[in-house]
């Protein structure tokens, strides 16, 4: 959530910025100017009543001690009419503040200048690319097949359990999986990450700390008799970790990692490009979470993307690195790179990887601050990125190394499979 005193000092510089997103800002931008100034007045309203009825009751009382009744009485009809209003102003006061926060809820934060205008993912800007693509046989199939083919994941086995985007991790491909979550852990912790375990399960307040709610609510899967969401990503629970926290300048960085299954209900989207292992409801995936000061958070960033590309390079797998337009960036972020690997069998690029700055965008909702050595407090900056999303990872990971005699596995997973090939 943008702060009210950012908006009011850089009005211009907002409202140029989301253009970025495609937005025309200008309306709600000058709303919440409105509505502060709405809610500054009633304050000062509020607090000179306040002020008035503390000094008549304290003159109530001399009256009384004095023997003056007739005084007191009088100044009492005062005393009940300001409470009167100071009752009325506390509700109006009340009524602003909420419709400030929910238009400030509305607002997504303000792309860097850094971040491309455009409107949609072909707007994208590819800042890196590394890899080969291999040469496959001409009997290569996609994943899917090659799942069918060697019975590693079952998708009808998932769908007759649960419903489409559920799938059954057997054998091989059970273990194989296991050894990419423990693979991305280990790398992660030896760079530096706390390993966290952490709930699957949030409540309301956690998604508004991250800005999954409101704008994501129909994408999470609701428990409603808890009032409980599954988390959609280890960002929401981690990050939520340090809600409500004031952390020491010593304390940073902070470095998490965790696995969880994730859960999206992904409405609306269907066609060939979901097919298999591209867009599940429910997948398994690493995440990395930074808590920074301001100043450092760019070259954190930088060290992220670096550390999601040492995996990559590792895996011998052929990728991509974007920097996101405007119209494609996250509601909160102000700036993402995305890792794509590319799907020979199915001749596309796959999204296997986020890596994002939020700036004090979270913070500010969550309220996260940190105080300087000088004992001052202010907003830290959140970042977070997967390290890695399994299902697209596993399908490159099936497509390129497929040969006419098997699936062979990634030299640097091999000790975690304790196999070589899927055969």
């Amino acid at each position: 959530m943008l702060q009210i005193p950012f908006i009011r000092t850089h009005k211009d510089l907002i409202i140029e910025r989301l253009e970025k997103r495609h937005i025309d800002a200008t309306s709600m931008i000058n709303q919440v100017i409105a509505l502060d100034e709405q809610r500054r007045q009633q304050q000062t309203e509020l607090d000179s009543l306040l002020a008035e009825s503390n000094a008549l009751s304290k003159d109530i009382g001399i009256l009384y001690k004095s023997g003056d009744a007739e005084k007191a009485n009088s100044l009492k009809v005062r005393s009940t009419e300001l409470k009167t209003l100071s009752k009325t102003l506390t509700d109006n006061l009340s009524q602003t503040a909420t419709e400030l926060n929910e238009l400030l809820y509305k607002i997504p934060n303000v792309p860097n200048e850094l971040v491309p205008a455009g409107n949609s993912e072909a707007e994208n800007e590819e800042i890196f690319a590394e890899g080969t693509i291999p040469e496959l046989h001409e009997q290569a199939l996609p994943h899917w097949e090659l799942a069918k083919k060697y019975d590693i994941i079952d998708f009808e086995l998932g769908n007759k359990i649960t419903g489409a985007g559920f799938p059954v991790y057997k054998g091989k491909g059970a273990k194989l999986q296991r050894a990419l979550i423990a693979y991305f852990l280990d790398k992660n912790t030896e760079a530096g990450y706390k390993e966290y375990q952490l709930p699957l399960l949030v409540n309301e307040a956690s998604g508004f700390g991250t800005g999954q709610l409101p704008d994501k609510e129909g994408q999470m899967y609701h428990v409603t008799e808890d009032d409980l969401y599954l988390i959609p990503t280890a960002e929401v629970p981690a990050t939520n970790i340090f809600r409500d926290v004031i952390l020491n300048e010593t304390d940073l960085p902070i470095s998490i990692t965790g696995y969880t299954p994730c859960f999206r209900r992904e409405a609306g989207s269907y066609g060939a490009h979901v097919r298999g292992l591209n867009r599940l409801h429910q997948f398994d995936k690493v995440e990395i979470l930074r808590i920074e000061r301001p100043e450092d958070s760019y070259q954190a960033l930088d060290g992220m993307v670096n550390h999601v590309k040492g995996i990559l390079q590792e895996l011998k797998l052929p990728y991509r690195i974007l920097r996101l337009c405007g119209g494609d960036l996250g509601f909160t972020s102000a700036m993402t790179y995305d890792f794509e690997v590319f799907s020979t069998a199915q001749n596309r690029w796959l999204e296997i990887s986020s890596v994002s700055n939020f700036e004090t965008f979270q913070a500010n909702r969550l309220k996260l601050r940190i105080r300087n050595n000088e004992g001052k407090n202010e907003l830290a900056h959140t970042l977070n990125g997967s390290s890695l999303a399994l299902p697209r990872v596993l399908a490159g990971i099936l497509e390129n190394y497929q040969t006419p005699e098997g699936i062979v596995i990634p030299e640097v997973l091999v000790p975690y499979t304790g196999f070589s090939i899927i055969d």
